[in-house]
């Protein structure tokens, strides 16, 4: 398999659990991925500090693959910055794969990322986003989108995130003793 690169990005406020689980599980599944921070130290929604691979950038466009993880205020400064706008934009318009979970997809929205096709997120978020088709399932993929409700979902969303990218998720469950 041809080596692929992830880019998760986070603000301060991320959801821990998601953002951790994300990485975790992708990088088990020896697919490359960086944590990418507004700042190179952030401190999550729980007060937990993390230090990142790497500052945001336009280089994030050169990734295979953009995550977002939820958590209120990573999900609104995610939303409000003109920079993660742009690399989505471009990412969707290059058809690589854009993820986005919890309060996340507001910031696909923004970015006009969910027009026209399927997505879920945290509850009662099909209140707050206005664009695209809201379904409550665990996982949605539409063609390059992924998108997931929450944290109590996230270990589904990272193996279909290995999948998405030809990697082994089978091999991940076993590693955890789930298979």
């Amino acid at each position: 398999m041809e080596e692929k690169k992830v880019a998760v990005l986070i603000a301060s406020g991320f959801e821990e659990g998601e953002t951790l689980t994300i990485v975790d599980i992708i990088r088990r599944a020896n697919i490359t991925c960086h944590l990418i921070g507004f700042e190179k130290e952030l401190c999550g929604a729980h007060d937990i500090q993390v230090v990142c691979d790497d500052v945001i950038s336009e280089a994030v466009i050169d990734y295979d693959m953009v995550v977002l993880p939820g958590g209120y205020g990573n999900a609104q400064a995610l939303r409000d910055s003109d920079l993660v706008i742009h690399i989505l934009k471009e990412m969707d318009k290059q058809g690589k794969f854009i993820g986005a979970m919890c309060a996340a997809p507001i910031a696909l929205e923004r970015a006009g990322v969910l027009e026209g096709r399927n997505y879920t997120a945290y509850r009662g978020y099909d209140q707050k986003i206005h664009s695209g088709n809201y379904l409550e399932d665990i996982v949605v993929r539409d063609g390059n989108l992924l998108t997931s409700r929450g944290p109590a979902t996230v270990y589904a969303y990272s193996y279909a995130l290995v999948d998405a990218l030809g990697g082994d998720s089978e091999a991940v469950k076993k590693s955890y003793g789930l298979l």
